[in-house]
């Protein structure tokens, strides 16, 4: 596949991630400002605002998550834009990243449900012996940095520390956004593979061509798979990728609905 031409819609997105960026980079504060204000926050969290189901498409952790939400956009992008025209393709870009957005969210309601059921347990029959089992069991990636102000610089932890500690935990993950462009960046690949599906590309460094359909069908695998397996430390918002995709395909087949050759 060639290195396509920029279109003007894809490099206007790519250059306002990129600015975006560059200002979180410029000092921590920016940045911790930045992800709380724009982040998607979950919708029960005091720093929830419905405009962040579109704000949490341009802001990123680091440089690797900008980059290779925006390589996709590059290459894939440009094709779509051509080929639908600009409005269209930013219609299909917010649409799969609000969708990725919703579906992200409505996996968090349930993960938070457990989470939260668990918590409020812990803290009407709190059990020292019991507590740092209940982090690793609940709490995976460890005790989100929030909380950790609470633990007694002696490191020795009281029943009633025990119950702030699982009191801040919550709070932390609910306060905890979601940010990238990875939904509607697997949005415009799932759109590429369904317009362009025969289309030839090369995953860098496999030196082996495989047809789009194939490659993102094995993306989708992937993200579902460790959507249900998540492993401590992965803190990869699976189903808000394939969140972007199921939104392709619904937006896809509705307009490709009165036509009789689509691709």
């Amino acid at each position: 596949m060639r290195t396509p031409m920029l279109t003007p819609i894809v490099r206007t997105l790519i250059v306002i991630n990129v600015i975006v960026f560059m200002v979180q980079s410029f000092n921590s504060h920016y940045d911790d400002q930045i992800t709380s204000l724009f982040g998607l926050h979950y919708f029960t969290s005091e720093r929830f605002n419905p405009i962040q189901f579109v704000s949490y498409m341009f802001v990123h952790g680091n440089f690797m998550h900008l980059f290779s939400n925006m390589l996709g956009l590059f290459f894939m992008g440009p094709l779509l834009e051509r080929y639908w025209g600009e409005k269209r393709f930013l219609a299909f870009y917010f649409i799969t990243g609000i969708g990725a957005g919703l579906l992200y969210m409505g996996v968090k309601y349930y993960d938070y449900s457990v989470l939260e059921e668990a918590t409020r347990a812990y803290i009407l029959h709190p059990d020292l012996s019991m507590f740092n089992k209940f982090l690793e069991q609940f709490y995976p990636m460890g005790i989100p940095s929030e909380a950790y102000s609470y633990i007694p610089s002696s490191g020795r932890i009281t029943l009633q520390d025990s119950i702030i500690v699982a009191e801040e935990s919550l709070r932390a993950v609910l306060n905890t956004p979601t940010i990238g462009a990875s939904g509607a960046t697997f949005g415009v690949m799932a759109g590429f593979a369904m317009l362009f599906p025969n289309t030839e590309l090369i995953v860098f460094p496999i030196p082996i061509p495989i047809k789009a359909k194939y490659l993102v069908a094995l993306y989708a695998l992937y993200e579902f798979y460790g959507g249900i397996h998540k492993t401590p430390g992965d803190n990869v918002a699976h189903f808000a990728h394939i969140g972007g995709m199921i939104f392709a395909f619904i937006l896809i087949k509705l307009w490709s609905k009165n036509r009789n050759n689509f691709y």
